[in-house]
C-alpha cells in the first residue's frame, strides 16, 4: 500500500456526514400503551447489516425494531406479540416517518 501525500492525508472525511432532518424518535400506541423508536438514522447500521446477512431481510426487519425500540420495550412488545399486518403497517409508518425503506439510510456531506 502506498503511503498517501501529506496534503491528502484520506480520501473521504466520514466525520464530514451530517444528517439534515429531525431526529426525533417515533412514537405509536400499541395495546393501551405507548412506544417508542429511535429515529433510524441514529440505529448501528452495521448490527443491522449483519442481522440480514446471519437471517435474510426477516432479520434485519427484528434487529431494526430490537435496536429502535431498545431491550425494555423490546420486551414489552415481544410479551404482546405482533400480527403480520401490523407489522407490516408499523413498518410503512416508521420508515415514512423515518424518510427511508428498511436497509436505507440517506445523509449528507458537508462540502
Amino acid at each position: 500500500m502506498s503511503k498517501a501525500p501529506d496534503d491528502k492525508p484520506f480520501d473521504f472525511n466520514l466525520d464530514s456526514v451530517r444528517v439534515e432532518k429531525d431526529l426525533r424518535p417515533f412514537r405509536f400506541r400499541y395495546d393501551g400503551q405507548r412506544f417508542e423508536m429511535a429515529h433510524r438514522e441514529t440505529l448501528d447500521q452495521i448490527k443491522m447489516m449483519e442481522a440480514v446477512e446471519a437471517a435474510g431481510e426477516a432479520g434485519g426487519t427484528l434487529a431494526s425494531l430490537r435496536l429502535a425500540l431498545g431491550d425494555d420495550q423490546w420486551r414489552e412488545l415481544r410479551k404482546i406479540g405482533l400480527r403480520g399486518t401490523q407489522l407490516q403497517k408499523l413498518s410503512d409508518a416508521y420508515d415514512a416517518f423515518c424518510g427511508t425503506t428498511t436497509g436505507e439510510s440517506p445523509a449528507s456531506t458537508d462540502s
